[in-house]
């Protein structure tokens, strides 16, 4: 059965586009990763059922990628549902929470999406068709779609409340809004990330496009650590290597496919990008679900030629 939400007996429940998050009795925060799925700032109403296990796999695998190569501290503590305090449970039994939990440090969120792109596509691709920059980096006339890029590009984006849209915004406006010091250090840590992850990736048949990193302060430390989600369909674009070609969309293992379909309903005047999102036909959620489990089996698994 799919997961639509949770209700457990933990304080300040908070619910975001797919995670719901509660506070834990010894500080630190439970994470469960639900089968929600959102396109353009709007939850749809349709669940992918075993999304949120996927994406916590995804997550986990890649928070300890970073860990074990000193990129950047992690919020991960835990991702056992056993470590789910024993009168937490409502509804929910431990093994409909396995898989999808993880228990993270509490910390103050920084309020600025990091977004590097190693590719132009997406609002790059419009912005730079316009203004030929990418939020005020400046990029070599003559690209086309889906280009590589000469080399990774740092473009933060605000981050909005729930049902408004994240706007992408310049590496100065930022500055202006959490500090040079720390931001510089986002920037740093967000490109080491993305690099790191890009190669381990195409040895394994995908290109990230582009992905999107939170970070957080924890409770007395100035030094800022990855939170949320890393390097998943839901926050990235995955491509896959062997089809790839520049001036044209790309086939994906990420949300494009869902982005796609929704476009169309939108230009037959069937939606308005706004909420409630429509239902999702099966054929949608299938091939969603296909495309993200793709991507979990090549990212988890080992080097290949594909």
């Amino acid at each position: 059965m799919p997961t639509f939400a949770t209700d457990l007996k933990l304080p300040n429940r908070r619910q975001g586009k797919v995670r719901d998050i509660y506070d834990m009795p010894d500080g630190r925060l439970l994470i469960v990763a639900t089968d929600r799925i959102s396109a353009f700032d709007v939850v749809m109403p349709t669940p992918i059922p075993g999304k949120g296990r996927l994406l916590t796999e995804i997550s986990t695998f890649w928070f300890r990628f970073i860990e074990a190569r000193k990129l950047s501290p992690t919020h991960l503590r835990s991702t056992s549902a056993a470590d789910i305090p024993p009168g937490a449970l409502g509804a929910e039994s431990r093994a409909d929470l396995e898989g999808r939990v993880t228990i993270g440090a509490r910390c103050r969120v920084v309020p600025v999406e990091c977004v590097v792109r190693g590719y132009l596509e997406g609002s790059g691709w419009k912005d730079y068709q316009q203004t030929g920059s990418v939020c005020g980096v400046r990029l070599p006339p003559g690209l086309r779609q889906c280009d590589r890029l000469p080399e990774p590009i740092f473009t933060p984006a605000t981050k909005a409340p729930q049902g408004q849209h994240d706007e992408n915004i310049s590496f100065e406006e930022a500055c202006e809004r959490v500090g040079r010091g720390l931001m510089t250090t986002l920037r740093d840590r967000s490109i080491a990330i993305y690099a790191a992850a890009s190669e381990y990736a195409l040895a394994r048949g995908i290109i990230i496009a582009d992905t999107k990193f939170e970070f957080g302060l924890p409770e007395g430390s100035s030094d800022p650590m990855l939170i949320d989600e890393a390097l998943t369909p839901d926050s990235s674009r995955f491509w896959p290597a062997a089809d790839y070609q520049p001036g044209r969309a790309q086939k994906s293992f990420d949300k494009q496919f869902l982005r796609e379909y929704l476009e169309e309903l939108v230009a037959a005047g069937k939606w308005n990008k706004q909420a409630p999102g429509p239902e999702l036909p099966d054929r949608i959620v299938q091939g969603t679900l296909a495309r993200y489990t793709e991507a979990r089996d090549r990212l988890t698994g080992p080097a290949s030629t594909r």
